[in-house]
């Protein structure tokens, strides 16, 4: 008999013989990211200081609540909130679709599954869980949707990218200036983009399935691309989160008269 069952395996009862700082890598994605979630639901209630035109925040954007300040949507505004609830706030409408890209993603499962289910922890040391199930059972089942969260975000980046071209107007709706929040736009939809194009789910769908790369030349030079940006993919991850809010909070600075957005032009 040999493996984990070999009478002549040593019994070992500590959860791990490490002795680095093991965890502290996953005690600072717990910070970080339960930072975020607490920043986020507090935007999302907020429902102010999320436009000062020609700018929107990310969390809010697009506005499609009837509760939304006028000139926020470009797809108008179809949710009544009579119907939806008093007082609700907009970003509700739309954050589950970015956020549940990013819970789902390949990456950040990692990164929440060490930080806050410590499963495991780190390698090398033992989880407290007695048993696993995998992504086969509920709630984590819901990972599988992941593929559906990312083409929803595609739609995301699409709309993103157009509020940063928008914002090369001034706050009278004249083209051809460039603020401060202009480049702060164009730089969170850029990560934005680095972010979806070096998803696992991005990869796939461009190269998958595929037989014969030499029959398909142009999804073949697509998956090059793809695959030399997913190397970088857990980088694009976290400045993409870091890009996102620091949209939020200068446009609620502005917004709110904590800042001015300085011109260039």
């Amino acid at each position: 008999m040999s493996g984990v069952f070999s009478p002549t395996r040593a019994k070992i009862k500590e959860r791990t013989l490490r002795t680095d700082k093991y965890w502290l890598q996953p005690a600072i994605t717990f910070g970080v990211l339960f930072s975020f979630v607490i920043y986020a639901t507090f935007r999302a209630f907020e429902n102010k200081y999320y436009f000062a035109e020609p700018l929107i925040s990310p969390f809010y954007s697009p506005c499609l609540s009837s509760a939304c300040i006028e000139g926020t949507s470009l797809l108008g505004q179809p949710f009544n909130n009579k119907y939806f609830g008093i007082g609700i706030s907009p970003a509700l409408f739309i954050l589950i679709f970015p956020l549940g890209f990013r819970m789902t993603c390949y990456y950040y499962r990692k990164a929440y599954y060490r930080a806050f289910w410590l499963s495991p922890p780190a390698c090398a040391v033992a989880e407290p869980h007695k048993k696993y199930t995998g992504e086969t059972r509920a709630p984590l089942i819901l990972q599988n949707g992941h593929r559906w969260f990312f083409y929803a975000g595609l739609v995301f980046n699409v709309l993103l990218t157009v509020d940063a071209v928008l914002a090369f107007k001034n706050a009278e709706g004249e083209w051809g200036h460039m603020s401060v929040g202009t480049l702060v736009l164009l730089n969170n939809a850029i990560l934005l983009w680095l972010y979806s194009m070096s998803c696992h789910t991005c990869r796939h769908t461009l190269g998958g399935r595929l037989k014969h790369f030499s029959k398909h030349p142009v999804r073949y030079k697509a998956w090059t691309i793809a695959s030399a940006l997913n190397h970088q993919h857990q980088l694009f991850a976290w400045i993409s989160l870091f890009g996102v809010a620091f949209a939020d909070i200068y446009i609620r600075a502005v917004a709110s008269g904590a800042w001015t957005n300085f011109y260039f032009f």
